[in-house]
C-alpha cells in the first residue's frame, strides 16, 4: 500500500490504516524522522517535491528490493556480457588485422616477384642499367667532365682507323674519263691516280681434284708392282668426301660461335654445297676420339694449378638413362691460369669437382654460393672458397628492382661494392711493387672499406626497423662474409667469378640455340672441343690456325691424334710454333678448275 505524506504544518499527518502493524508505522515515522532534518536544512529553498514523503508496506518493500536486487544482478551480467563481446570484438578485429597484413605481405611479395620476373623475361640482361648508373652518378661527388652513358668517352683518346695490311689485296682497275662530256674533246692522263680502300669477304666451296699419276717400273727389281700410283691425299678417315676446312668450319661454327648445325648447313646449301645431316653426325663422331689427348693434356694441367675458377649449367642430352628422370644433365667448368676444362655429367652433386680436381692438395677456388661447392671444400684439406662479390651486388640490384621503396638502401650497397672494386683495382696494378705507397695505401683503405661495410651491416641487422628483403640480404651476406673477403689476403684474386661465367658463354649461347646434345657422345664431343679451344683462347692462340693445323695433323697420321702432340700444346710449344699458331688463318687460294 502506498500512502503520501506531506510535510505542512496546518494539515494533519494522516492516520496509519489499520492491520499494516507497529512496525511500518514505525518505520514510516523513522522515514519521516530521517527526512526532516533535510527538510529543515533545505528551509525555505525547499521544492515541493521535497516536501511530500511515501510510506510503503512491509511486502512492497521485500519486493522492492528483490526487484532491485535481480534488476542489478541483470545489470551486472548485461556488464559482463559487454565486456565480453568487447573482447571478442576486440581479438576479431586483431586478427582481421593480422589477415590484412598477411595479405599485404603477400600482395608485396606477388609484386616484387612479378617485378623481378619481368626483369628476366623483358628487361635488360646486364648488371649495368642505366637507371643504377644514373642514380649512382647523382650519389657521387660532381665532376668537372660529363660522362656520356656509352661509347667514347669525352677526353678520352680514339683509336682511329685500323689499316688491315696483312690481308691480300685485290686490285680492281676503273675506267677513267677519256672525253669532254659537252665538247668530246680526249682527256690527256695525269700523272697518279687515287686509291679507295673496301673490305670484302668471299666464302664459297670448291672441289680440290688430287690428280695421281700413274707409272710403271721400268727395273727388274721386283719390290714395286706392275702399276705404282702416287699416294692417296691425307684424309681422316677412308673414303671420306669432307676435306678438313669443312669440319673445321663445323666445329667452330657450331661449339664457339653456337651456330645450329641445321642452319649452317641451309647456308652451304645455298651456296651450292648440299651436305646430309647424316653425314656431318657420322662424321663428328669419328672426330671426337681424335680430341681425347689433348682433352687429357688440359685436365692434367688443371690439376697442377692451384687457383681455380668453377661454374656449372644446365645442358640438355636427348638420350633416355635408366634411373635417371628427365633429359637435363649439368656442363662443369673449371678454369685456371693456363687451361680450361669443360665436363658433362648427369649430376650437380660435389662429386663432380671432386673427380675433376681429384689430387688437388688445396687451392682456392672462385665459386658463387652453389651448396657443392662447400661440401667439396670440407672433404678437401687446405681448400678454401673465394665467393663472388657480383652476386653479391646482384642481391643488392634484385631488391631494388623488386622493392622500389628500398632503391635508394639498395643502391649505397652498390656504391660500396663499386668502392671495393676500385681500391682492390688499384691494387692490382701496383701488384708487383708490394712496398710501393700507392699499394700500401690502396691497401689500407681496403681494409677500412671492409670494416666499414661489416659494421653497417651489423648495425642495420640490429635496427627491429629494417624491411624483411633488405634483412634477408644482409643476413645471406654475414653468412657468406668469411669467403667474400678472402681477396684480402690475396691481391691477385678476383673479387668474382665472372670468368668462369665467360668462360661457359659459348656453351650458354649454343644451348640456347640447339638446346643441347642429342646423344652422351655429343655431349662428351662438346665438352672436349669447348675445353681444347677454350685453353687455345687462354694463351690468345687462334683457334681456326690450331684447329686447321690439328686436323691436318690427324689427317696425316692416317685419322689418328698426332704423336708429337706436344707441338699443340701451348705451354709445351716453342716460342716459334706459339706465334705461328697465333697468327690468323689464311685460307687457301682455290686452284683453277683445269677439269
Amino acid at each position: 500500500m502506498l500512502q503520501t505524506v506531506r510535510a505542512d504544518p496546518e494539515v494533519p499527518e494522516p492516520e496509519p490504516e489499520p492491520g499494516l502493524g507497529a512496525d511500518v508505522g514505525a518505520g514510516a515515522g523513522a522515514g519521516a524522522q530521517a527526512a526532516d532534518p533535510a527538510s529543515a536544512q533545505q528551509g525555505a529553498s525547499a521544492k515541493p517535491f521535497d516536501r511530500e514523503f511515501i510510506s510503503i508496506s512491509r511486502r512492497e518493500h521485500i519486493e522492492l528490493k528483490l526487484q532491485a536486487s535481480q534488476y542489478r544482478s541483470l545489470h551486472g551480467k548485461a556488464v559482463e556480457r559487454l565486456k565480453w563481446m568487447q573482447l571478442r570484438h576486440d581479438r576479431e578485429v586483431a586478427k582481421l588485422r593480422e589477415e590484412l597484413a598477411a595479405v599485404k605481405a603477400e600482395l608485396v611479395l606477388a609484386q616484387a616477384q612479378n617485378r623481378d620476373l619481368r626483369q628476366r623475361v623483358f628487361g635488360a640482361k646486364t648488371e649495368q642499367s642505366r637507371s643504377v648508373n644514373k642514380l649512382l652518378a647523382e650519389m657521387a661527388p660532381p665532376s668537372d667532365v660529363p660522362r656520356r652513358p656509352r661509347g667514347q668517352q669525352l677526353g678520352k683518346c680514339g683509336h682511329g682507323r685500323t689499316r688491315l695490311l696483312q690481308l691480300p689485296s685485290v686490285v680492281q682497275e676503273v675506267p677513267g674519263a677519256t672525253a669532254c662530256p659537252r665538247c668530246g674533246a680526249a682527256t690527256t692522263p695525269a700523272w697518279g691516280s687515287e686509291s679507295a680502300e673496301v673490305l670484302e669477304i668471299e666464302v664459297r666451296a670448291y672441289r680440290r681434284i688430287v690428280r695421281r699419276p700413274r707409272s710403271r717400273p721400268s727395273c727388274g727389281c721386283g719390290c714395286l708392282p706392275g702399276l705404282v700410283t702416287a699416294a692417296a691425299p691425307d684424309a681422316l678417315w677412308p673414303r671420306n668426301k669432307l676435306g678438313v676446312s669443312i669440319w673445321v668450319e663445323l666445329l667452330l661454327s657450331k661449339f664457339l660461335y653456337g651456330q645450329p648445325t641445321a642452319r649452317l648447313l641451309q647456308d652451304w646449301t645455298e651456296r651450292g654445297l648440299p651436305i646430309a645431316q647424316g653425314t656431318v653426325t657420322e662424321g663428328l663422331q669419328r672426330l671426337a676420339p681424335l680430341f681425347e689427348p689433348m682433352l687429357e693434356a688440359c685436365l692434367d694441367q688443371v690439376r697442377c694449378a692451384t687457383h681455380w675458377h668453377a661454374d656449372e649449367t644446365r645442358w640438355e642430352v636427348f638420350e633416355d638413362l635408366p634411373g635417371k628422370t628427365g633429359h637435363r644433365w649439368y656442363l662443369w667448368v673449371f678454369k685456371a691460369q693456363q687451361a680450361v676444362v669443360y665436363v658433362l655429367d648427369p649430376s650437380r652433386s660435389s662429386a663432380v669437382p671432386g673427380k675433376v680436381l681429384a689430387g688437388a692438395d688445396g687451392g682456392l677456388l672462385s665459386v658463387d654460393r652453389y651448396a657443392a661447392y662447400r661440401k667439396f671444400a670440407r672433404c678437401v684439406a687446405g681448400m678454401r672458397l673465394a665467393l663472388c662479390w657480383a652476386h653479391q651486388r646482384r642481391d643488392f640490384l634484385r631488391v631494388a628492382n623488386d622493392h622500389p621503396a628500398l632503391w635508394t638502401w639498395a643502391a649505397q650497397w652498390v656504391q660500396l661494392i663499386g668502392q671495393l672494386y676500385a681500391l682492390h683495382r688499384l691494387r692490382r696494378q701496383h701488384l708487383g711493387a708490394p712496398t710501393s705507397a700507392v699499394f700500401i695505401e690502396a691497401h689500407t683503405q681496403l681494409r677500412e672499406l671492409v670494416l666499414l661495410m661489416e659494421q653497417r651491416r651489423d648495425e642495420e641487422l640490429a635496427d627491429p626497423g629494417l624491411a624483411g628483403p633488405a634483412r634477408k640480404v644482409l643476413k645471406v651476406m654475414k653468412s657468406y662474409w668469411p669467403g667474400l673477403i678472402v681477396f684480402i689476403e690475396f691481391p691477385w684474386l678476383d673479387l668474382d667469378n665472372n670468368a668462369a661465367e665467360r668462360a661457359l658463354r659459348p656453351a650458354v649461347v649454343g644451348r640456347k640455340n640447339y638446346y643441347g646434345s642429342g646423344s652422351q657422345w655429343s655431349g662428351h664431343l662438346a665438352a672436349s672441343v669447348l675445353s681444347v679451344l677454350g685453353t687455345m683462347r687462354l694463351w690468345a692462340v687462334n683457334p681456326r690456325t690450331w684447329l686447321q693445323a690439328y686436323l691436318q695433323a690427324c689427317a696425316r697420321a692416317g685419322g689418328q691424334s698426332p704423336q708429337d702432340i706436344d707441338a699443340f700444346i701451348p705451354w709445351r710449344m716453342t716460342p716459334t710454333q706459339l706465334a705461328a699458331m697465333r697468327q690468323p688463318a689464311v685460307s687457301a687460294v682455290p686452284p683453277k678448275d683445269t677439269s
